[in-house]
């Protein structure tokens, strides 16, 4: 792949016109011809959570191994690791998967998910109208089964359907409060302009049989709207390298937008797929300007941290005078999919190396995480020159509702530095406030998280450091109980953008508020006075922490 410093010559930027850049996919991989693109569609009204349905396992009509295979990928060899990558994937002819039907009679679901982002390995049929299914682990990997995004052909209007999916990872998951999951049809799309909408009822989160390896179940029972149509399900709205190509292509043929935004490799995936730097910024040039570093998708089966970049990025690239403003007072440096190639083949946490990249910053060598390395480069060649006010990295959390922050207090002396990273997201909750909630957010910096990049940042010396984490459930605040829609997701960028221009005030009084807001609140998580001498140095930072934040949420970021 070339030397990390140094991006080979020929990168794919996307142009104005001619096809998208074909993504490249591990060698191994089929992948279908077929370009699969959804529409964006906005539900009329909230959709609200379901009643969670108390513990207990989904009865089958069938045991999974006395049941049909009706679709079966080939597992990748244990213990095998990336070699090389191909536009559009395997070479041979493809295979088939599915068992074909017996004539117009047979109502056997036809599954596929050899398309970007899609992630099924196998369908069992047990029962006429229930299938038991298997995700395909991150590549080269055999755990972190959670993101799933597939597709089913001839459906049947009348029936409830069962679909359980028998091997996720997490013993924790949204889908056991009250988080419904996502349907896209495609005759409700060319006919009636509707996009993915929550379906589900009777939604289980479950321990699976013991005997069985990584057993955690998700159950639903659903009706399809039409006979006969082709329907996706998916874990969250999809977001795929394909539709950030397409997004970028559309700005590279906008001459007022892309006036103020560079279009640059970043360098190249393990794979050869382009990662993507934005740099934005007013065209009067960047002297004396401070920096703004943004990235998401870190992790590939975390989607709603791209729809939020994609609401910041429609927000800054607008005439909107405050975008206008933030133009001319930062230089504003993305990178909106940080690992393009597990997005690509529809990993939930992994790169093609087989290992989280936001753990890697500490470690990063260009060979194995070229993303990381050169987001890290990126950002020292950038301190030295200018002051980075913030950086924050999108993700997704799938235990949490509403949207929280992570920041970074290691605990210094003064009152100031104590206080100061929790002004960014104590504001954005005031901007936000039926979707952000304070109490959740942590500023701990814990010794299984010093390869973030939230805490290498800080520790490199931006002081505003954070992740950001959008459920993937909804909001619960605010008399709320539903789930974020696409809007609500972009809106989130928008209101990031808002937030900075409150935190730069020259007129420090929102400043001073919110450090006042605070200090009074940690003083009543601490039984502290008001007044009583302000020293937060002696307090170690799990004492400021929410009780209610919980303590399982640890493992995100």
């Amino acid at each position: 792949h070339g030397s990390p410093g140094e991006p080979r010559a020929l990168f794919a930027l996307p142009a104005a016109r001619g096809p998208l850049p074909a993504p490249r996919w591990p060698i191994e991989c089929e992948v279908i011809k077929e370009a699969i693109e959804h529409i964006e569609w906005v539900p009329p009204e909230p959709e609200p959570f379901c009643q969670p349905m108390v513990h207990g396992r989904a009865p089958a009509a069938l045991a999974e191994d006395q049941g049909t295979v009706v679709y079966q990928l080939s597992p990748a060899p244990q213990g095998s690791c990336f070699t090389r990558a191909r536009a559009g994937g395997s070479p041979g002819p493809l295979s088939s998967p599915a068992a074909p039907l017996e004539g117009p009679q047979d109502t056997t679901l036809l599954f596929e998910s050899r398309f970007e982002s899609g992630n099924l390995q196998r369908a069992v049929k047990v029962g006429p109208y229930e299938y038991v299914l298997r995700l395909r682990p991150d590549l080269y990997t055999t755990k972190h089964t959670q993101w799933f995004y597939f597709r089913v052909r001839n459906t049947r209007r009348d029936p409830l359907y069962r679909f359980t999916i028998a091997n996720l990872a997490k013993p924790k998951s949204l889908y056991g409060e009250g988080t419904r999951l996502l349907l896209y049809s495609q005759r409700d799309a060319q006919s009636r302009g509707i996009g993915w909408r929550r379906v589900g009822t009777d939604v289980r989160y479950y321990r699976g049989v013991e005997e069985e390896p990584a057993g955690f179940c998700l159950s639903w029972t659903v009706r399809f709207p039409h006979d006969g149509d082709t329907c996706f399900f998916a874990h969250s709205y999809p977001y795929t390298y394909s539709d950030l190509q397409r997004y970028l292509r559309v700005l590279a043929g906008d001459p007022a937008r892309s006036r103020h935004c560079a279009v640059r490799p970043l360098c190249r995936s393990l794979a050869g797929n382009t990662i993507y730097l934005l740099t934005i910024t007013s065209p009067a040039g960047a002297a004396g300007k401070r920096a703004v570093v943004l990235s998401a998708r870190a992790h590939p089966g975390e989607t709603g941290g791209s729809w939020a970049m994609r609401g910041l990025l429609d927000f800054l690239l607008s005439a909107h005078p405050d975008a206008r403003l933030l133009r001319r007072l930062f230089v504003f440096k993305v990178v909106p999919m940080l690992n393009p190639d597990g997005v690509v083949v529809g990993n939930s946490r992994c790169s093609l190396a087989g290992r989280d990249p936001n753990r890697a910053y500490e470690t990063a060598r260009g060979g194995s995480f070229p993303g990381v390395w050169h987001l890290r480069a990126m950002v020292e060649r950038l301190l030295a020159e200018r002051e980075v006010l913030l950086y924050c990295d999108f993700h997704g959390h799938s235990r949490k509702n509403n949207v929280f922050m992570y920041g970074c207090d290691g605990g210094g002396a003064g009152a100031g530095t104590r206080l100061h990273p929790r002004v960014f997201p104590m504001m954005l909750s005031k901007n936000a406030p039926d979707k952000f909630s304070f109490p959740s957010c942590k500023f701990k910096v814990q010794k299984s998280k010093a390869g973030t990049g939230r805490v290498v940042m800080w520790r490199m010396g931006v002081s505003n450091s954070y992740t950001m984490e959008v459920a993937f459930g909804g909001s619960t605040l605010g008399g709320r109980s539903s789930h974020f829609t696409v809007e609500e997701l972009k809106s989130l960028g928008s209101l990031l953008c808002d937030t900075l221009l409150d935190f730069c005030d020259p007129h420090p009084a929102k400043l001073q508020q919110c450090l006042g807001e605070v200090d009074t609140l940690l003083r009543q998580r601490l039984g502290r006075e008001p007044g009583c001498g302000s020293s937060w140095s002696d307090v170690p930072t799990s004492e400021l922490e929410s009780s209610t934040s919980g303590s399982d949420s640890s493992v995100s970021d």
